[in-house]
């Protein structure tokens, strides 16, 4: 048994050793690789051209501008890898990436697998709803609310509803896309889904100017970039980093590129204060 402990603290031993040469593999290889999902819209896709884009990852780009200064690697490269929403923190994990950059929630039992970031969003379920129809979620009594079906925003539907007596038809849906042409068709009378998800699908939709965006959200999650786990050089970095996008508020060009003329709300503005540490 003592053998085993041994060699099981050896094998940590080694692996943190191994996670803490991120920077150095980048010097010694010249590459950054960056882990990106393709159907994560507006944080993470890939683009009708092929492209990684999304807010998120625009984010992992200043990121990669930050080591290629920091480390001095002039032709530092940008090696995009997709990964898979089941499998992408043991992407991380396994050394097939260097940084996460999808909407990937911080949670306690994720800490034991990967380091993370300062906070990059705050994202929770809100409702779409068609304009001068709704000032509140009791105004929905009696109307038909959509929402993405098996999900776990259909479950926090269902409970908020409950919890504040209103009865409701709930409509599930395939897709975002189908959710908000409804709600443009007069089909539904709102949609429920994640506030970031819906602004994207908002600035997307021809039918925008007749739909608005609550300022209320009913949950919260906060994203951040997920990192090797005892990379403590690279955390340093890419904090210090995502400290003087919020700092400078250059951030929020960012945001703008994927969220559009909408400002960032009190929470996300609160996020960028909070974080926008000083050197």
């Amino acid at each position: 048994m003592q053998a085993f402990l041994i060699a099981l603290l050896s094998m940590a031993i080694s692996t943190a050793s191994l996670a803490a040469d991120t920077l150095a593999r980048a010097r010694e290889t010249g590459t950054l690789r960056l882990g990106f999902r393709a159907d994560a819209p507006p944080y993470s896709y890939r683009t009708a051209s092929g492209d990684p884009s999304g807010y998120i990852v625009d984010i992992c780009r200043e990121v990669a501008a930050g080591v290629k200064k920091a480390q001095n690697i002039p032709s530092l490269k940008i090696e995009y890898v997709e990964v898979s929403s089941t499998a992408r923190l043991e992407a991380l994990r396994d050394g097939k990436i260097d940084i996460l950059c999808d909407p990937t929630s911080m949670t306690m039992s994720r800490r034991a697998m990967v380091d993370f970031s300062l906070p990059t969003f705050i994202d929770g379920a809100a409702v779409l709803h068609r304009v001068n129809e709704m000032n509140r979620l009791e105004d929905l009594r009696g109307k038909k609310i959509g929402v993405l079906q098996n999900t776990t925003t259909e479950e926090v539907l269902k409970t908020t509803l409950t919890q504040l007596g209103i009865q409701a038809q709930i409509v599930p849906m395939q897709t975002h896309p189908d959710g908000v042409r409804n709600l443009s068709e007069g089909k539904i009378d709102a949609y429920f889904a994640d506030r970031g998800i819906l602004s994207y699908h908002l600035l997307n939709s021809r039918a925008r100017s007749g739909m608005k965006l609550s300022d209320q959200y009913f949950t919260f999650e906060t994203y951040a970039l997920a990192m090797p786990l005892g990379d403590d050089k690279l955390r340093l970095l890419v904090d210090a980093t995502l400290a003087e996008l919020y700092r400078t508020d250059r951030v929020k060009n960012i945001y703008a590129r994927s969220f559009g003329s909408f400002p960032p709300d009190q929470f996300i503005n609160a996020l960028f204060v909070i974080n926008g540490l000083p050197k």
